[in-house]
C-alpha cells in the first residue's frame, strides 16, 4: 500500500500543473474564436449598413418620382388597359359541338 501511495504522490504533483497548462490554452482558444467573431459580425454588419444605405437611396429615387406632379402612376395603368384589345374571334372555344352528329367533342 505505500508503494502505492509513493507513486501516486509525484503523479498527482504532476497533473497539477499539467491541468493549468492545458486549462490557460483552452482560455487563450476562447479568447481567439471570440475575437474572430467579434471581427467577422463587424464586418457583416458594415456590409448590411451600406446596403440598406443603397436600399434607402433607391427608395428615396421611387418616392421622388411616384410623388413627381407630372406623373400619374393611375392615368398610366389605365392607359394600358385602355390599349389592350382581346379579340373575340381568336382562340378555341370549350364547349364544342360536333355539327354532323349533334354529340359534344
Amino acid at each position: 500500500m505505500e508503494g502505492s501511495l509513493a507513486l501516486l504522490i509525484p503523479i498527482l504533483a504532476l497533473s497539477i500543473p499539467l491541468m493549468a497548462i492545458w486549462s490557460k490554452h483552452q482560455q487563450r482558444l476562447a479568447e481567439m474564436k471570440l475575437q474572430n467573431t467579434a471581427t467577422d459580425t463587424a464586418e457583416r454588419a458594415a456590409q448590411y449598413a451600406s446596403k440598406v444605405a443603397a436600399l434607402e437611396e433607391r427608395v428615396r429615387v421611387l418616392e421622388r418620382i411616384v410623388t413627381d406632379g407630372g406623373y400619374n402612376v393611375a392615368a398610366q395603368i389605365e392607359a394600358l388597359r385602355d390599349t389592350r384589345h382581346v379579340e373575340d374571334d381568336n382562340g378555341v372555344p370549350l364547349g364544342l359541338n360536333n355539327t354532323k352528329s349533334g354529340e359534344r367533342v
